[in-house]
């Protein structure tokens, strides 16, 4: 276990040692023990694209945080209708949400690029939040199905008895309960979203509204000179983000896969 964690580790321990090297010398030594400190590059790239990289990383936050919010709003609404509710072409409906999952995204994009080009939001945050509030991500629909399922339905009907509609169970209810699920549909939605380079580079055309992964594709030039030290050097300020989200709830997620899975 040792030896996989550290084979796991090198790519990252030779990031942040080659963040701290001069262009010449990244490629040419792979040893992941620092011989020079050379602190320019994270000077220099902050200012490199001629926007401070901190806007960039500003960007990816709102986009962030409004997938997070649509995704733990929607999704778990949308649990509740399946996992509470009957209603018509109920299983039809599952089934269908199911189907999305294994659907990639490159077989989605055009037909939804054409909506939004029609709708004149080409180029701004709106393609890439609004879906989020429309309950798209059917894998944190299905993992909130899983949970809710596994939560006694005799809560639902205590509640019932007491003069509760399915608004106040749902909120009052079975949302305090669904806790682990939440934050591990919010974790992962971080996550995914923070790293998302298609998508984002599919919409954003404009250098003011680029995000930390197309900010740092711009640091590499087929034509000319690429700033491969910048750009280790703000890959690592763009890892910051992944990995004080994850310290801070990774007890939340292992709780809410394990749960899950048990479930």
């Amino acid at each position: 276990m040792v030896a996989v964690v550290v084979l796991a580790l090198y790519p990252i321990i030779w990031m942040i040692v080659s963040s701290l090297r001069p262009d010449g010398s990244i490629f040419s030594n792979p040893s992941p023990a620092p011989t020079t400190f050379h602190w320019q590059n994270y000077q220099y790239g902050w200012n490199a694209l001629g926007t401070p990289f901190g806007r960039y990383l500003l960007n990816s936050a709102i986009i962030v945080l409004g997938a997070i919010v649509g995704n733990v709003i929607t999704c778990s609404m949308a649990a509740y209708a399946f996992a509470r509710l009957r209603f018509r072409f109920q299983k039809p409906a599952f089934g269908f949400m199911l189907l999305t999952i294994m659907l990639p995204i490159h077989v989605m994009i055009v037909p939804q690029y054409i909506l939004w080009a029609k709708a004149d939001l080409v180029n701004t945050f709106w393609p890439l939040i609004v879906p989020k509030f429309l309950a798209t991500d059917a894998f944190f629909t299905f993992l909130m199905v899983q949970f809710i399922r596994g939560l006694p339905k005799e809560l639902d009907e205590a509640a019932r008895i007491d003069g509760a509609g399915h608004g106040r169970i749902f909120l009052q209810i079975l949302m305090p309960l669904m806790a682990p699920a939440l934050a591990t549909t919010a974790i992962f939605t971080f996550i995914w979203t923070w790293n998302d380079f298609f998508v984002q580079m599919i919409y954003l055309t404009d250098p003011d509204k680029y995000t930390a992964p197309i900010a740092l594709r711009s640091f590499i030039d087929a034509q000319s000179h690429s700033s491969y030290g910048a750009m280790f050097a703000m890959s690592v300020v763009s890892v910051i983000p992944l990995l004080i989200a994850f310290a801070v709830g990774q007890k939340y997620l292992v709780r809410g896969i394990a749960t899950t899975g048990l479930k």
